[in-house]
């Protein structure tokens, strides 16, 4: 590991990455009133521009996704980094030298490898783009322009061809500076006799990108038919390559694969290549190693697979006995996905990049748009292992696939696949089908549906008031002063608006944030651990006024005027209700004294609207 990054270094990153810049260059801003930004938000499609930008706050918030956060975040989501890896990427591009803090650790060192490593392969992939349009390369033209890819296509992949020389690629990178140590320790050269020996030689060579775009390995197919290696060879393990985590042309669909909430996992580089050109932007591969945990995780984090089946995963896979095989192997898998699981298999057998080349580009298209629920296509698989034309047939093939269908977690998708297994088996007989799969399910109880979250009626005007003082307590707390804090939490209606009062006070109060900006904001967020919460304090901060022009103190103490003067409204009712339940008469001496109490709240009300009236 590369140790903690220090909290200094993360603030100069923050206050060095102007949030304006970062997001300016990925989103057009416009000016939105109130020292506030907006424009499209590029976490969700929408026509209107809801995605609002705080540039003296240093946060953003899109009211249309709920998305929200600081420079940092934003990078994180959109480029889908770690942390680490988010703060890096801005220090890099603002040109800061991070400090790790761990002890007895120098992380120079290590971080001085992965970048070394990380450039070496850069410079190797381009040493191998090189040579594919060299005369030598006339092998891989070939192969390429066999399944009909062109020249172009081949750039746009960066696809190369490693020369069939020993050690080519070595004597180029030593060349510019790398070292024996560093080849041979990122994979791209073995120890040899005399010297480093280039991994790949006389193959078709494809970069294989992390998700950020950096180049960390590479994949190889063998062009001779001489050749005894392997007809795939890929980098090995390394400090950069992790096969059981990389998905090739993960760094080119993973915008589309957030923005269609859909991945497509084909099996090999050129079946990406043939989807990527028949307009299936969301295709990608394993890298030599089958479809595992890590790879579900990484599509899970694109796809923002939660709580509701609202994406699509769609395996690709040949017709034969291998392909059935994979997409079982895939249902097992599919158990760790919340979303929607398809396979997609073309009848003639044909892999996307033989479609494509045989059929057109259409055809790959309509490939995937034919895709079979995963779960359908396991179990239908299972019972053609089987003759159905007898009960001794039906009833084997009932036991070996009952145990599929009671591995589905939603119990009503369980029950409609037990349904629809018995009229594949032609049993006829829902109740005894539906026993027998209860039995290897075990009867599992659902988990009880979450209570949805209140929301906030934005049609009270109390409420709207509630709101308006809790954007100025935000971003402009020396306007609101002492009086804020002394209003109480009795003084909100909306749930969430109290919990955001108390959340101030548990800061210090209006009172201690001073000017407030982005360290009243940082100060608030930190000291909540409710994620919803948190959110919401950045919507507040980004959220301009509804003031006309810059709030200013007079409209401050309008609106705390307003707030107050709705909660002894609030109390004028109670009080009211209090005393007609009373009897002037019997109860003489609390009518009285609540009646005094009335006559005074409502030369309180009085007082208020005229002060709220007058700062508007």
């Amino acid at each position: 590991m590369a140790g903690r990054i220090s909290d200094e270094d993360i603030a100069l990153v923050r206050e060095r990455s102007p949030i304006e810049e970062i997001v300016g260059e990925h989103v057009q801003l416009r000016n939105a009133g109130g020292g506030s930004l907006k424009g499209l938000c590029p976490f969700h499609d929408e026509k209107t521009p809801s995605f609002n930008v705080s540039p003296a706050r240093g946060y953003y918030y899109c009211f249309g996704c709920a998305e929200g956060g600081d420079v940092i975040t934003f990078v994180r989501k959109l480029e889908h980094l770690s942390f680490a890896e988010a703060v890096e990427r801005l220090a890099n591009r603002a040109g800061i030298q991070l400090r790790y803090e761990q002890g007895g650790y120098v992380p120079g060192r290590e971080q001085g490898e992965r970048t070394r490593l990380v450039e070496a392969h850069r410079v190797a992939a381009e040493f191998y783009a090189s040579q594919l349009v060299s005369p030598g390369g006339a092998l891989g033209r070939r192969f390429l322009a066999e399944r009909g890819f062109e020249r172009a296509d081949a750039e746009m992949f960066g696809v190369g061809y490693a020369p069939a020389e020993w050690d080519a690629l070595s004597k180029h990178l030593i060349a510019r500076g790398f070292t024996q140590a560093e080849l041979i320790k990122g994979g791209l050269a073995k120890e040899g006799r005399r010297g480093p020996i280039d991994r790949f030689r006389n193959r078709l060579i494809w970069p294989i990108r992390d998700i950020t775009g950096d180049v960390i390995g590479f994949g190889a197919r063998k062009l001779a038919e001489d050749d005894d290696g392997p007809k795939y060879l890929n980098t090995p393990e390394s400090p950069i390559y992790k096969k059981g985590s990389v998905l090739y042309g993960i760094d080119l669909a993973k915008r589309e694969i957030s923005k269609r909430m859909q991945a497509v996992i084909v099996e090999g580089y050129t079946d990406v290549m043939a989807c990527h050109l028949s307009g299936v932007p969301t295709a990608v591969a394993t890298c030599g190693t089958s479809f595992g945990d890590e790879h579900i995780k990484v599509l899970r984090r694109l796809l923002m697979d939660q709580a509701e089946f609202r994406g699509e995963v769609i395996f690709t896979f040949d017709g034969d006995s291998a392909g059935q095989k994979a997409a079982l192997r895939a249902f097992e898998g599919e158990q760790k996905f919340v979303t929607q699981t398809f396979v997609a298999v073309q009848p003639d057998g044909l892999d996307p990049c033989d479609l494509r080349a045989k059929q057109g580009e259409a055809a790959v298209r309509d490939l995937v748009a034919r895709r079979q629920p995963l779960y359908e296509f396991a179990i239908r698989s299972k019972i053609a292992e089987h003759d159905l034309n007898s009960n001794e047939g039906r009833l084997r093939a009932l036991d070996s696939v009952a145990p599929l269908v009671a591995a589905i977690k939603d119990p009503g998708l369980r029950k409609r696949y037990a349904v629809d297994l018995d009229r594949w088996l032609g049993f006829l007989d829902e109740q005894f089908v539906l026993q027998r799969v209860a039995s290897h399910a075990g009867a599992p109880q659902g988990r009880a549906p979450q209570k949805a979250r209140q929301q906030t009626d934005l049609s009270d005007p109390a409420v709207r008031v509630e709101l308006e003082v809790l954007k100025l307590a935000v971003q402009r707390p020396a306007l609101l002063g002492p009086g804020f804090d002394e209003i109480g939490v009795r003084g909100f209606v909306a749930a969430e608006h109290a919990a955001v009062y108390e959340l101030i006070q548990a800061a210090g109060g209006v009172s201690s944030a001073g000017s407030g900006g982005r360290e009243w904001v940082d100060r608030l967020r930190d000291v909540t651990p409710d994620e919803a919460l948190r959110s919401l304090v950045t919507r507040l901060a980004v959220d301009a006024a509804q003031a006309d022009g810059e709030p200013d103190e007079q409209y401050a103490a309008a609106m705390l005027a307003r707030l107050e003067e709705f909660g002894v409204t609030r109390a004028i009712v109670e009080v009211k209700s209090r005393l007609q339940r009373l009897n002037p008469v019997d109860e003489q001496l609390e009518y009285n004294r609540l009646f005094g109490e009335l006559i005074a709240m409502e030369q309180q009300r009085r007082v208020l609207r005229e002060r709220a009236a007058g700062g508007l």
